[in-house]
């Protein structure tokens, strides 16, 4: 039997090709720690509207502030800003402390009660021989503009449990901002701080006189 002789490949010299082969995993490993720090979100930022402001002298006052009424927009965790280029941006990577709508609440309502020395009936007790005076809230805009200034419109009407004295009010004020969002969230936290300060005012004109007007 007659055989044809078989055309033989030369076979690669030792060490040929071990570079491409060390290569390209190099070339993956590169691609994969790109494509992570890609993936990666930023770090998230919190923020807080709570201030420390001097406590008055514990007195028998005693408040009660009830889940602050606000467009709904604004009741979730993210801070929800204007800029430049949108007039509502909600930012996920920077957040309050805890909902919004919480968060402001929680503010106004140890504000208050540091300004007066008063009893908040809704984390502590109740005095059964003292009235409550019932602060109920409604933020009927926020305009939180990156850079600029924060602007808030609150009313509020307040009524002691006795039904002797009741006094309703509004309130328009904005706070100017440095640059960045952190500066944005601190002018948020002067503004709530005001805020705090003008209803504890109305409840302690209230308290002095039944016939009190809202406080200037």
């Amino acid at each position: 039997m007659n055989t044809r002789p078989q055309s033989l490949l030369p076979l690669p010299h030792a060490g040929e090709g071990r570079g491409e082969g060390r290569r390209a995993p190099a070339a993956v490993l590169l691609l994969a720690l790109a494509l992570a720090a890609c993936a990666t979100p930023p770090a998230t930022r919190y923020y807080s509207l709570a201030s420390t402001l001097p406590s008055a002298p514990a007195s028998a006052l005693q408040i009660e502030l009830p889940p602050i009424a606000l467009p709904e927009r604004l009741v979730r965790p993210q801070l929800v800003v204007r800029s430049a280029t949108n007039p509502f941006e909600v930012l996920d990577a920077h957040r309050w402390a805890a909902p919004f709508n919480s968060e402001l609440h929680d503010a106004l309502a140890s504000g208050i009660a540091q300004q007066l020395g008063a009893i908040d009936v809704g984390t502590g007790g109740r005095l059964a021989a003292q009235p409550v005076y019932r602060i109920s809230v409604q933020l009927r805009q926020w305009d939180a503009a990156v850079d600029q200034q924060v602007q808030a419109s609150f009313s509020w009407t307040i009524r002691r449990s006795d039904g002797a004295r009741n006094l309703a009010c509004q309130w328009n004020q904005s706070e100017p901002v440095g640059a960045g969002i952190a500066a944005l969230a601190q002018g948020a936290q002067r503004l709530t701080q005001r805020a705090a300060q003008s209803m504890a005012a109305a409840v302690q004109a209230l308290e002095g006189d039944a016939a009190a007007t809202c406080p200037g």
